[in-house]
């Protein structure tokens, strides 16, 4: 009989789907334990602070490229209409990631002058570039991963990790600073476009065309709020952190979710990039969608809840161990970061769930909501210091899955 379930459990696309993507970021934990403990070492805490305004400055200005959004339109488009949005995606991507180059190039420096960092600007400008080449793989990976060969995204996930972490590596080991994460930024994206282009056989329209802007912007704006909400969410600690307790608190705090979130969320993230196209798969079976919805969390809370429970257990052992002892003051922190990703495989799930059936609307709604209440419970917590703000975290995650629950019984219910 167990034999059986775990038999049932690993079977089917999905898994395999899973599989694929839960090896590239095996070996993308492998490259990054290197270069998380390579950074731990070379780094002060300090750094740390500056690398983390980089990445959320990245991640705020990266929504607003709809790169999301546009991505789940091509694979849900009805066949007939995959060409055309496919080609007025491009070109929308092309005006996007301009804009947002633009825009971030003129930020940097009021960026800078907020958190009293002047030597910030140049390394967001030139952070800025990775936008100008998204518009050249973004629309064949969304095709790619319609076409549920998501083989094709762990190997330009696997590759491009190995460039990138090999690049931060080198760099940081030279002496170089945050500069070393800001090449490596720059140098992993064109990994995507080789490996993509190579295994699709999609090409760019010579002519300029947005004949279904609409439809495209029309889905894609939804997701863009909830997007943009959610990271606001996931980075107004930082934000508020390093305003009120400074940026080597900043660099503590984020030294605890870098090292000890990766691992959980890298493993979550594999599931989380399979649901989707598995979920719009069976979407003119409702039946179908409910079962493999339920096996998705199934099979996913299997594997990431032991995992998550593992790390933050051990967290007293291996972070003195690996990353130094300088960072021991971490280790509470880092715990309840850990600990308040439980609820992530539900989360997750329901999303794409959400979005699979044409709700994006209630996505939305909560992502306020949950950005709102998030934003409240850090305010009030970072007047204790940052161990409060992550137990602000962890109570905040723990009654977000009272949502969860009413959102599954909401879509199932109504049908």
């Amino acid at each position: 009989m167990l034999l059986t379930k775990l038999k049932q459990l690993t079977s089917g696309q999905f898994i395999r789907n899973v599989g694929w993507l839960g090896g590239a970021e095996l070996v993308n934990r492998v490259f990054r334990l290197g270069t998380t403990v390579t950074l731990a070492r070379m780094f002060s805490p300090e750094d740390y602070g500056l690398m983390s305004i980089i990445y959320t400055t990245f991640e705020f200005a990266s929504v607003f490229t709809l790169r999301g959004g546009i991505g789940a339109k091509i694979i849900q488009a009805d066949e007939k209409d995959v060409k055309t949005i496919a080609e007025t995606s491009y070109w929308l991507n092309w005006i996007l990631c301009g804009a947002i180059f633009i825009v971030q190039c003129i930020a940097a420096f009021p960026i800078a002058q907020f958190y009293d960092k002047k030597q910030l600007a140049l390394p967001l400008c030139m952070a800025a570039l990775t936008y100008l080449m998204l518009p050249l793989f973004l629309v064949s990976t969304a095709l790619i991963e319609r076409e549920n060969r998501l083989k094709v995204t762990a190997m330009c996930n696997a590759i491009s990790s190995l460039v990138i972490n090999s690049i931060t590596i080198i760099l940081a080991l030279l002496g170089v600073g945050v500069w070393a994460i800001v090449w490596a930024m720059l140098l992993g994206n064109p990994v995507w476009i080789l490996i993509t282009w190579k295994n699709h056989s999609w090409r760019p329209p010579k002519t300029f065309n947005i004949e279904r802007w609409r439809e495209v912007i029309s889905f894609g704006g939804s997701l863009l709020g909830v997007d943009l909400l959610n990271r606001i969410k996931g980075n107004i600690d930082y934000l508020l952190v390093g305003r009120f307790l400074g940026v080597e608190a900043l660099g503590i705090y984020y030294f605890a979710f870098n090292a000890g979130l990766g691992i959980s969320f890298n493993v979550m993230n594999s599931f989380s990039s399979a649901i989707f196209p598995y979920l719009c798969e069976a979407r003119d079976d409702f039946r179908e969608v409910k079962k493999r919805f339920f096996s998705s969390i199934k099979r996913t809370s299997t594997v990431v809840v032991p995992l998550i429970i593992l790390q933050a257990g051990l967290a007293p052992l291996y972070v003195p161990l690996v990353f130094g002892e300088k960072w021991i003051p971490a280790i509470p922190i880092l715990s309840m970061i850990c600990l308040s990703a439980l609820p992530y495989p539900i989360s997750f799930a329901v999303k794409h769930l959400l979005n699979a059936v044409g709700k994006t609307w209630l996505n939305l709604y909560w992502a306020f909501f949950q950005t709102l209440t998030f934003a409240g419970f850090v305010l009030v917590a970072v007047k204790g210091g940052i161990f409060w703000v992550a137990a602000a975290v962890l109570i905040h995650q723990a009654l977000t899955s009272i949502y969860y629950i009413w959102a599954i019984k909401y879509v199932f219910n109504n049908k």
